[in-house]
């Protein structure tokens, strides 16, 4: 098995452990805990290709890439491109980019906008109005101002709070499989 492909099942694994009445092996969580924390939002950003739907004109031709942008220092390292590299989503190859300038976030699918950006969150957000991109970040009220996922920790698990409001204002649809394990927030609470 591919460490791109364990390092998925792990992710989705830890949701399946937040969520599941069942229970878990034990060994899950326990692996999960062992890999990186931005190495699991990683997978968690390829995952979430898989289970957004974008409108149809969010892609300028059909073939295209659905594009993974990270605006502001990159925590990800390596660990993006390596879960991402050969991949596809809806039938879109996947491509990430580094972005450091704001005019450079509207060819994006998918933005991680880093915690340096955090004094410029508004004006970013702003500047997406009316693009079909959906948003994520990991400081402590992105989902509050305007945001579509954060990442939060809780009891070293991975958690994720949605701006359901924010997606939908975006023409975004967000799977049920995603939203099962999400708390659900509105603009103005986190």
């Amino acid at each position: 098995m591919s460490a791109a492909r364990r390092l998925r099942l792990l992710a989705w694994a830890a949701i399946a452990a937040a969520t599941s009445p069942a229970p878990v092996p034990a060994q899950a969580p326990a692996q999960a805990a062992s890999v990186p924390e931005y190495q699991i939002k990683a997978v968690f950003l390829f995952n979430f290709a898989q289970f957004v739907e974008w409108p149809a004109g969010a892609f300028p031709d059909s073939g295209g890439p659905l594009v993974i942008g990270v605006l502001g220092e990159d925590p990800f390292g390596p660990y993006l491109d390596e879960i991402v590299r050969g991949e596809t989503a809806h039938g879109h190859p996947i491509d990430v980019r580094r972005l450091e300038r704001l005019d450079e976030v509207t060819g994006c699918h998918i933005l991680f906008i880093s915690r340096g950006e955090l004094d410029r969150l508004t004006e970013i957000l702003a500047a997406l109005k009316g693009h079909s991109v959906l948003t994520v970040g990991d400081t402590e009220d992105f989902a509050a101002r305007g945001g579509m996922i954060r990442f939060m920790t809780d009891r070293n698990r991975i958690r994720l709070r949605i701006n359901l409001e924010a997606a939908r204002a975006a023409g975004l649809t967000l799977s049920s499989k995603l939203l099962r394990s999400a708390q659900i927030v509105r603009t103005g609470e986190d």
